[in-house]
């Protein structure tokens, strides 16, 4: 019981977390893309050009769904607290 609760546990924590970072890094990924691609069209060989297009894009992506972010980590956390007497009562 104690190593099923935990891993659910671990289990739960690591899908909350790609979940909440998934919108900024799609955001990244494309906008990436976008860069990339146009350095290959206008053959740019610029390395840091891609880094503000890239940060701007993962800024207003988290301006955006911040609320929604917030709200999932609570969701979670009170979930979590919500389990702490059964943690307790199954390591005893």
């Amino acid at each position: 019981m104690e190593r099923d609760f935990v891993i659910g546990l671990c289990r739960e924590a690591l899908l909350v977390t790609l979940i909440l970072s998934a919108p900024a890094l799609l955001a990244s990924l494309l906008v990436g893309l976008a860069v990339s691609l146009f350095q290959a069209t206008t053959q740019i060989q610029e390395q840091t050009l891609s880094f503000v297009p890239k940060m701007v894009a993962v800024f207003f992506v988290l301006l955006l769904s911040g609320n929604w972010l917030i709200a999932e980590t609570v969701k979670f956390s009170v979930r979590l607290f919500e389990q702490i007497p059964r943690a307790v009562s199954s390591f005893q």
